[in-house]
């Protein structure tokens, strides 16, 4: 062995060891308000990707009345309509979690958090002042690119502040934090869609309020520490240390926590993985299988998020009216993490998903059928709890089964495919809505969440009180 790969085995290891001490400190904290406020403040940046994001269903009504789309078209691929708005925000998120999911590995979780935002921001104001569809559709594709960097790192961010004993809790919190964000924008939508204030379509307006609103990352990055997991992988042990000693000296008086019952041998990533090594052991299993999940998760989450309003609208109801139902159901989003809080990390994390899915399945074929305002209301709520449940836990689950050298890349990779799913999905939703109608959409919804259930609950592993890397 030559001295370069002497050097090179001495710095692997002092890295891999620094990363397993600072990996059992973490596992060892004890609750505290720094910790907490930290997810929170995470959470807070990501409240203006979910405004992003949710924003695609509820100002469909106002793309349609400017006359930039329509509801739906005649061809299955048709650009002029909501379905292609909905597929390009999602092949942006696609390119951006396939494609850029390792510059958080590469970079570190705080810089991607902070410019990834403010690149996504830009984009969406540049998207509010298109007069043209193709301009529109261009524009929502880059602004997705920066959401779908952004989401991969705050889960890869928030994964490596927290112990596993209260991950599930973490993750709850950072969603329902985040999702307030959907009954504002909701509001906003219903206030401002079927408007044109100074002249200016409403919707616009409401892109624009969200752009201007995320100026706020600039203060939280001041805030936010980097993740001393990924200083320490890289090397950066002094800085891993001096961030370690802030989060135990937060509790000085809590006891650490015991170690795991259950001691596990490390899996280790090599210092430089490929896309092409996540499909090799051990990692294959894990990969195909969260790919298999994230393709039929999106048909559930977005298949109904992203159409809230369309489905009702295609129920007979007026557009300022299934904005008014649209508003109200949307005060689940962040209600429904809170809830399911209380139990986060008492179940194992697939089971949790596993019985999200089939509430998914019921509650929404409850509402395909459903015609009176406070049924539909009900159900829609249901819907949407569920849907939240099920992301929460899949946001947390996703992250914590893969090591830390690969985990933005590989949670990045297997996320993708939700996006690309949900890309097709908005022309699938919109041909089925145009077929079979509501309950078509949710024929096809249910069929995804069966498939969710048999591959998580046969295949998933089980994570719960296991430490990171572990």
């Amino acid at each position: 062995m030559s001295a370069v790969d002497v050097d090179t085995a001495i710095d692997l290891a002092n890295k891999t060891s620094g990363s397993d001490e600072i990996s059992r400190r973490l596992e060892a904290l004890p609750t505290s308000g720094y910790v907490w406020r930290l997810v929170i403040l995470l959470s807070l940046g990501g409240c203006f990707e979910i405004y992003d994001l949710f924003f695609t269903g509820y100002i469909a009504p106002g793309l349609a009345r400017s006359g930039l789309m329509t509801t739906t078209t005649q061809a299955f691929f048709g650009f002029s309509g909501i379905g292609a708005f909905v597929a390009a925000t999602f092949a942006g998120l696609f390119i951006g979690t396939f494609c850029l999911g390792f510059l958080a590995d590469r970079f570190g979780r705080k810089a991607v958090f902070t410019w990834s935002l403010l690149f996504y921001t830009a984009a969406s104001v540049i998207m509010a002042c298109q007069t043209t569809p193709g301009g529109l559709l261009l524009w929502r594709f880059i602004a997705g690119i920066g959401i779908g960097i952004e989401v991969i790192t705050i889960d890869a961010y928030i994964t490596e502040l927290v112990p596993s004993w209260m991950r599930g809790r973490a993750f709850a919190i950072n969603q329902a934090v985040m999702l307030s964000a959907v009954p504002i924008v909701a509001a906003l939508s219903w206030w401002l869609v079927p408007l044109s204030p100074h002249g200016i379509d409403g919707w616009r307006w409401v892109v624009l309020i969200g752009a201007a609103a995320s100026t706020i990352i600039w203060v939280l990055r001041l805030y936010v520490p980097e993740s001393p997991l990924w200083l320490a992988r890289h090397g950066r042990t002094a800085e891993a240390e001096r961030i370690m000693r802030t989060l135990e000296a937060a509790s000085p008086t809590a006891a650490p926590r015991p170690a795991p019952a259950v001691a596990t041998a490390p899996v280790r990533a090599p210092v430089e993985t490929g896309y092409a090594d996540l499909f090799r052991p051990p990692y294959v299993s894990l990969v195909v299988l969260f790919m298999i999940f994230n393709l039929c998760q999106a048909f559930g989450v977005y298949g109904f998020s992203n159409w809230v309003p369309a489905l009702l609208v295609q129920k007979g109801i007026n557009v300022t009216k299934s904005l008014q139902y649209s508003f109200i159901i949307a005060f689940a989003y962040p209600l429904a993490p809170l809830l399911a809080a209380t139990f986060a990390d008492r179940f194992e994390r697939k089971w949790i998903i596993c019985g999200a899915a089939a509430a998914i399945s019921v509650f929404g074929l409850a509402f395909s059928q459903l015609t009176e305002p406070v049924l539909l209301i009900a159900s829609g709520v249901l819907v949407t709890g569920a849907n939240m449940t099920l992301s929460y836990a899949y946001h947390a689950y996703q992250t914590e089964v893969f090591p830390t050298a690969i985990r933005a890349r590989a949670a990045g990779l297997v996320y993708s495919m939700s996006r690309l799913s949900a890309t097709f999905s908005g022309f699938i939703v919109a041909f089925m809505l145009k077929e079979a109608g509501a309950g078509g959409v949710f024929g096809l919804i249910t069929a995804a969440m069966v498939i969710v259930i048999i591959a998580i609950g046969v295949w998933g592993p089980n994570v719960r009180g296991r430490p990171l890397d572990a």
